[in-house]
């Protein structure tokens, strides 16, 4: 189980040479993912969900706040927390003169996965996430949903118990983003505990047990997303989102 304890963090932005501007991207944000499911982080770009996804993988410190995995404090079990987390930024750049087969032994290699284990997790991974037509083939020459699949294996092959998965299908073409979301829910069966963020509700309403929505930093709705369509009255989650911010803003 993850538990997240009002996470805050603020960063600090110059207008000039003078004069300062504090803001906090998250503020105070709570909630809990339990073992076998899915919880989406959602919200439009800028919401504050990479900031927040950084801070519970350990990327970033917070400014306030606790992250529990399995009611251990991140702060006083890193190492031990970090060995059982996937996480998967936007924006990691991959060796790209390596071929698949070789990132993915290397990143066994740093998480000290045995030799012949590491030969059954990349062969298992190649065939969960369709890599075995390009498995021998170097990064530089994949296509965009080949290479984040590619991203998204290099993150598993320690088999970890928690993923963090920050925009994972996005720009991706139907076909990658289906498999992606496949691969979720059959670890989801697995016990795994996932957290995913996304701009693209749709995509959340069909995977999600739950869902967080983020705007501006704090938590405006939590729950099952047929709880959440039902509070607001709406019938989809893009819907439910606008009615809780008062429709489109420029602003926005």
């Amino acid at each position: 189980m993850v538990k997240v304890e009002n996470l805050k963090k603020k960063f600090v932005t110059y207008k000039n040479k003078k004069e300062k501007e504090e803001f906090y991207a998250n503020n105070g944000i709570s909630f809990e993912a339990t073992n076998g499911e899915i919880v989406g982080i959602l919200g439009p770009n800028g919401a504050g969900k990479t900031t927040l996804l950084r801070m519970i993988a350990g990327i970033l410190e917070p400014t306030e706040g606790n992250v529990f995995f399995d009611e251990l404090n991140y702060q006083q079990n890193e190492i031990e927390i970090k060995q059982k987390i996937a996480y998967l930024s936007g924006n990691t750049k991959l060796y790209d003169t390596l071929s698949t087969y070789e990132l993915l032994k290397m990143c066994s290699d740093i998480y000290n996965v045995p030799k012949e284990k590491a030969e059954e997790r990349i062969k298992e991974l190649a065939t969960i996430l369709n890599l075995e037509h390009f498995l021998y083939n170097k990064i530089a020459n994949l296509s965009t949903g080949q290479t984040q699949r590619v991203n998204i294996a290099r993150c598993l092959v320690h088999n970890p118990q928690y993923y963090i998965l920050d925009e994972a299908t996005t720009g991706l073409d139907i076909i990658s983003s289906q498999i992606i979301l496949d691969f979720m829910k059959q670890e989801k069966k697995k016990g795994k505990t996932i957290l995913y963020s996304t701009h693209y509700m749709e995509e959340a309403e069909n995977i999600c047990d739950k869902v967080i929505m983020i705007n501006k930093g704090t938590v405006i709705q939590a729950g099952t997303p047929e709880e959440i369509k039902k509070q607001t009255g709406t019938t989809c989650l893009r819907d439910a989102f606008f009615s809780m911010i008062g429709g489109v803003t420029d602003e926005e």
